[in-house]
């Protein structure tokens, strides 16, 4: 699944692609989301594209006339460019613009899913200014893995599996430690490492594949590595399970129960 630094790509570029471009048309092939061909061009047919951004795991499409279409990949959605007609296969969602090009929706299981002026959530993004270590200590008063906390996306939006272990390493904590019983000290360092990580994970895959828009990268990741036996420190890296999500850590990181 991409996650939080991979979507910030994926929004970059499309930007790039697409921003200013005028809508000629959608067309929704499958999925299960509500919505119909006729109500997505009702609302966004004509209008250009103002802005494509990330909040939390999704994708959202600003248009001109305020018009928003939201996409969340889910596991296995993929955005694939087009130039005149979409013969990418398990597409959900046509996206043609007047110049010819387009972006296609594709999810072999069927489960990415489009929405249409969605609400605003709840809980904040994993980037929000206001996510510091004062929100942190409250949202960690929990009798619950650290790691599971970390991933509800009820309470803090936009970090999965792989990064929740890469921002608890950076920060010196156990994916198994319980949320409160967490010291103040290590709570700040949970805030730095949260930001750090998913801003230097962005800055790297932008660097390493400046057209991103489909696909999750995560050949340099500290520990979250399969290929990796050891982590920059030279801690060897350990494996189990959290939360029914296997989880990378290093006996280097300190456990608070």
């Amino acid at each position: 699944m991409p996650e939080l630094p991979d979507l910030q790509v994926f929004s970059h570029n499309i930007n790039k692609l697409f921003a200013g471009e005028r809508v000629s048309k959608l067309v929704l092939k499958s999925g299960k989301s509500g919505l119909s061909t006729e109500s997505l061009n009702k609302k966004i047919k004509g209008a250009k594209l103002a802005k494509c951004y990330r909040e939390g795991k999704q994708l959202f499409f600003r248009f001109d006339n305020d018009a928003v279409l939201g996409l969340h990949l889910m596991l296995h959605g993929a955005l694939q460019k087009f130039d005149g007609a979409n013969d990418n296969k398990h597409t959900i969602l046509e996206m043609h613009f007047e110049n010819g090009q387009g972006l296609a929706l594709t999810d072999w299981q069927k489960s990415a899913k489009p929405t249409l002026d969605p609400p605003d959530p709840e809980a904040p993004d994993a980037l929000a200014k206001t996510v510091n270590a004062k929100f942190l200590k409250d949202m960690l008063q929990r009798k619950a893995a650290v790691k599971t906390v970390l991933m509800d996306q009820k309470l803090i939006r936009g970090i999965g599996n792989a990064y929740a272990d890469e921002i608890l390493w950076k920060a010196g904590i156990s994916p198994f430690s319980i949320s409160d019983k967490i010291p103040a000290a290590r709570i700040t360092a949970l805030a730095r490492a949260i930001r750090s990580v998913l801003q230097d994970a962005e800055k790297k895959i932008l660097k390493a594949h400046p057209d991103l828009i489909s696909g999750e990268i995560r050949d340099f990741m500290s520990v979250h590595n399969s290929r990796k036996e050891e982590s920059p420190k030279g801690e060897k890296i350990l494996t189990a399970t959290v939360g029914g999500r296997k989880t990378y850590y290093t006996d280097g990181q300190e456990e608070y129960s």
